[in-house]
């Protein structure tokens, strides 16, 4: 069965336990994200232990999850995951349009039909509302200003990316340690999974989840699955791309100095960072921010230890936080609502389409991990080696 999306408790006992009641059990299609977030609290804290206890990757899948996060530290001791998400079927369904001419029409134009109930769309409109992924150009020169240096080593999560390598070589040429887990696994290991989108998906989803800091290109399921899992065990940082103010950025990008830009970019990324106050407990999707679950450390109420705002802090899979935090900026509900993209379902949607089927920077001021700037003490330490 398919429940509606935000399904209450009456609307469980209406429709899906008649059926229960019938024929003992029920499969529930897409069902964590359909839940209300708007449950008692002991449900929730139940609904926690079954996400984050209970459920489990099967032996295969947990197995070669863990060969790929220990691949990624042999290289580097921290690395950051990112979850591309630029795949044909994310861009068609998003309707967005990034400069491929007639072909990227025609081509995503025939996937977009997929979806009987998808409107006509406006791409420039789109795109000024914040609600198209970036190109991995500009998430490399997003990282860049936020003072991740070119050494860095990067795990990039993601099916086949539209238009290939000629898409990725400009965000290769800001990360060149670019690793999937197409480079790190030879092809036989991959075999049990490659036939099947969302066993492939679950290996990223585990090197994502171990990584010292996760980046999202959408505000999709599993990026919003990956947030909430990361804030529950300890906290480690999710950084979201501000879109909407961003989309003005990098149309201005060649006009400014990299300086300015890096600056502004910086300015627009406050709230996205991922700390730990950026939303409200009860705010936003409960998978995202599972605040029921997550108990307060009475130590943590004080101090900070995080410098200016804006910056992350990364914390532990013992539950425990650093021991003092500065309050950082709330997520406005206006920022809930207009800044992220409603992109709910694109997670999911005819996923085995994406596994089927010039201005950088100034190498001399952001070429080497040392240019994570001062004011940032806990990634510069992270991302000394």
């Amino acid at each position: 069965m398919r429940v509606p999306r935000k399904c209450t408790p009456r609307c469980y006992q209406n429709r899906v336990l008649p059926a229960l009641m019938k024929r003992h059990v029920v499969r529930l299609t897409k069902f964590d994200y359909r839940l209300s977030n708007r449950l008692d609290t002991d449900l929730q804290k139940l609904r926690c232990r079954v996400n984050y206890h209970a459920l489990k990757f099967t032996d295969s899948i947990r197995e070669m999850g863990e060969k790929l996060v220990k691949r990624m530290r042999m290289k580097s001791k921290h690395f950051i995951a990112l979850h591309l998400r630029f795949e044909s079927d994310m861009l068609a369904f998003s309707g967005c349009y990034y400069g491929g001419g007639e072909k990227e029409r025609r081509e995503l134009g025939a996937i977009r039909k997929r979806w009987k109930t998808l409107h006509t769309s406006n791409p420039e409109k789109e795109r000024r509302h914040g609600k198209c992924p970036l190109t991995p150009e500009e998430v490399g020169l997003m990282l860049r200003s936020l003072g991740f240096g070119s050494d860095v080593h990067i795990y990039v999560a993601s099916g086949e990316v539209y238009g290939g390598e000629e898409t990725l070589a400009p965000l290769k040429a800001l990360f060149p340690n670019f690793y999937s887990k197409e480079t790190i696994a030879s092809m036989q290991e991959l075999a049990p999974f490659t036939s099947f989108s969302s066993r492939m998906a679950a290996l990223d989803f585990i090197v994502c989840d171990e990584s010292d800091v996760f980046v999202t290109n959408n505000n999709g399921n599993m990026a919003r699955m990956l947030a909430g899992r990361r804030r529950y065990f300890g906290h480690k940082p999710t950084i979201r791309p501000n879109a909407k103010k961003l989309y003005r950025l990098f149309l201005n990008r060649n006009n400014i100095t990299w300086e300015e830009f890096a600056s502004r970019v910086r300015t627009h990324q406050i709230g996205f960072m991922g700390e730990p106050n950026e939303v409200r407990p009860g705010r936003g999707e409960f998978h995202e921010n599972p605040s029921s679950c997550i108990c307060e450390d009475p130590e943590a109420k004080g101090g900070g230890d995080l410098g200016t705002q804006g910056q992350i802090s990364v914390g532990h899979k013992n539950g425990k936080e650093n021991n003092t935090r500065k309050a950082t900026p709330e997520v406005t509900d206006e920022q809930l609502n207009e800044d992220e993209p409603d992109w709910l379902d694109s997670d999911y949607v005819d996923n085995e389409i994406g596994f089927r089927e010039k201005v950088l920077p100034n190498e001399t001021d952001t070429d080497s991990v040392g240019s994570i700037k001062s004011e940032q003490p806990e990634l510069e330490e992270m991302f000394s080696d």
